[in-house]
């Protein structure tokens, strides 16, 4: 460094520190300047502690503190702060931005995660503490929409560091990073986020004021609000750690801006991949396979499997790909892994994973203690009276130990003992299910039959009855008459003869559950096993016209066999207590 150079920077220094002196004395100078209340003068001094050289350019682009420092030596920027026009409208500050320069303060909402609370253990924090404290974890530069009318080329962009000014809730933490825009430089179309620290941030949204645009109090207004909502991986781990979010106005491909038409290419192809590597858990593409992750013939030539899609015979479906490696003896298909690859924003929340695994490990309990308590009052019954099942809801059941799990020995008992260990009762309680919580006999009644089914796995299963009477296309040879029992005269009973079956059928108002083919070559497959029944099962509802489907048949059917002949019914809902569904 020269001895010039060396002067001109202490004089530089010694104007900074006699400003901020002035500064914290006089609040009104730190509104008129910082237009940010009292809090600007250490925002100044953070942005000075984190510039570490910014001042020059890098990479094509500007340093915000290179603005400042003419702000402080008394340049052009310090008199357009009083030059620029006061108004309430965003367009205000716009046109000034276009006309004059102006301080822009860009604040950044940061949401806490449970990943991000787990994280804060780690080691590492601590470096992502001392950054936060010199303003060094949050990297924000503003992108102009237009080109420069000289060059052609993209505008350099203005850099800050945003430090960290609130956290205090429990949910989100506040960044904040200050601008001095130049004249001429043209609305702000996209924001790039680094994100300096070790962890991966959740960025909900970037918004942008102006005291340009605030009234004459000094009170800044919105200048531009960008919703995020995505996460911005470190840049630590030779990860970019840089995303770019652009302003909440959609653009046609022929009328994107000129300054952010690379932007959104580049941002595209990111998104897109370009089809080779394995993916990450952090990584953000959107690019498709097929299912050929299916088998696994490398341990076992039973277990493969034909690839799903990109065929034929099987033209679909699509999955996300994930790039690993091939399986030895098949070269088609790729071998599997523990977890399957959705793109970072895809993904379950942390609350929601979270949920989803103690939901997970409530459901292996309630699976092995039943067991247990049906086991030990006899093993060949499950719960011999519904008094039994009431317990498990309302007085819960006392924890088995680990020999009494047979099989699920190995699955819980870690966790049974971590239950002992603690400082409840060792007693299992289930939750009520919503229904019985208003009424506990609601299960057996028709509506909550047909809520059920509509709130089921499969309420695709129903479908709309076309024609009567209702026919199998099974063998009538192998499983008995084609045609059903549920008759016209039937159905017509039940709907109470507001209507025939002809115009219930015209008016699509009969829907049917049918479960009769699909069923019946198992039925004796199934009955085989001890302590087990089954039937083919039709089922028939009716349209009501308040828009609920009211039940009016059950048809079980089973099928002959060498010792029994057919045996069909049709069950129907009555009052009489001697023609009950029970």
């Amino acid at each position: 460094m020269s001895s010039a150079v060396a002067v001109e920077e202490l004089d530089w220094r010694r104007r900074i520190r006699s400003t901020l002196a002035q500064w914290r004395s006089s609040s009104a100078s730190v509104q008129e300047v910082g237009g940010g209340g009292s809090g600007a003068w250490w925002r100044v001094a953070h942005k000075r502690v984190g510039r570490g050289g910014g001042g020059a350019q890098r990479g094509g682009a500007v340093d915000s503190s290179q603005a400042a420092r003419e702000l402080y030596a008394g340049g052009a920027s310090a008199a357009a702060g009083s030059e620029a026009p006061s108004s309430r409208s965003s367009k205000a500050a716009v046109s000034a931005m276009s006309s004059a320069a102006v301080r822009v303060t860009a604040v950044a909402t940061i949401k806490v995660t449970v990943g991000g609370f787990l994280n804060s253990l780690r080691p590492s924090n601590a470096i992502d503490n001392f950054k936060d404290l010199i303003g060094r974890s949050l990297y924000l530069e503003l992108v102009s929409s237009e080109l420069d009318a000289k060059t052609g080329q993209e505008k350099p962009t203005l850099r800050s560091y945003a430090h960290k000014v609130a956290d205090d809730d429990a949910e989100v933490v506040i960044y904040e990073a200050d601008f001095d825009v130049p004249a001429g430089f043209g609305a702000v179309g996209a924001v790039l986020v680094t994100n300096e620290r070790h962890t991966e941030i959740f960025l909900e949204d970037v918004n942008l004021s102006s005291p340009a645009a605030g009234d004459n109090d000094g009170a800044d207004a919105p200048l531009l609000a960008i919703r995020c909502n995505s996460w911005v991986q470190p840049k630590s781990g030779g990860a970019p750690g840089r995303r770019v979010f652009f302003a909440n106005k959609p653009y046609l491909r022929s009328q994107t801006p000129p300054g952010l038409q690379s932007y959104r290419k580049k941002d595209l192809e990111n998104k897109r991949g370009n089809g080779s590597g394995q993916r990450k858990a952090t990584d953000r593409i959107y690019d498709y396979d097929m299912y050929n992750d299916l088998g696994d013939p490398d341990n076992d030539a039973d277990r493969a499997r034909p690839v799903l899609g990109g065929s034929k015979l099987f033209p679909y479906p699509r999955r996300c790909r994930t790039g690993r490696p091939a399986t030895t003896k098949d070269p088609n298909t790729e071998t599997r892994g523990s977890d399957n690859y959705v793109p970072r924003d895809e993904a379950f929340s942390d609350v929601k994973t979270l949920q989803f695994s103690v939901t997970m490990l409530r459901s292996v309990l309630h699976a092995a203690v039943p067991a247990v308590q049906s086991t030990l009052i006899d093993p060949s019954l499950g719960f011999p009276t519904f008094f039994i099942i009431d317990k498990l809801f309302e007085d819960g059941v006392k924890l088995p130990q680990a020999d009494q799990l047979g099989f699920l020995g190995g699955v819980v008992p870690r966790l049974l003992q971590a239950l002992r260990d603690g400082p409840g009762d060792q007693v299992l309680l289930f939750d009520t299910p919503a229904n019985v919580q208003k009424d506990k006999f609601a299960w057996l009644r028709d509506e909550e039959f047909v809520r059920e089914t509509l709130a089921g796995v499969n309420p695709y299963a129903i479908e709309l009855v076309r024609k009567l009477p209702l026919k199998s296309k099974l063998d009538p040879a192998v499983y008995g008459p084609a045609e059903s029992v549920i008759t016209a005269d039937v159905l017509e009973r039940q709907m109470g003869h507001v209507m025939t079956v002809a115009e219930a059928v015209k008016q699509k108002r009969l829907f049917m559950l049918d479960y009769h083919d699909l069923f019946l070559p198992y039925v004796h497959k199934i009955r085989a096993l001890e302590n087990t029944t089954m039937y083919g099962s039709r089922t028939v509802f009716f349209l009501c016209d308040y828009g609920t489907l009211r039940l009016l048949a059950i048809e079980l059917t089973r099928p002959a066999s060498p010792s029994k002949l057919q045996w069909r019914q049709v069950f129907t809902p009555s009052t009489d207590t001697t023609e009950s569904w029970l």
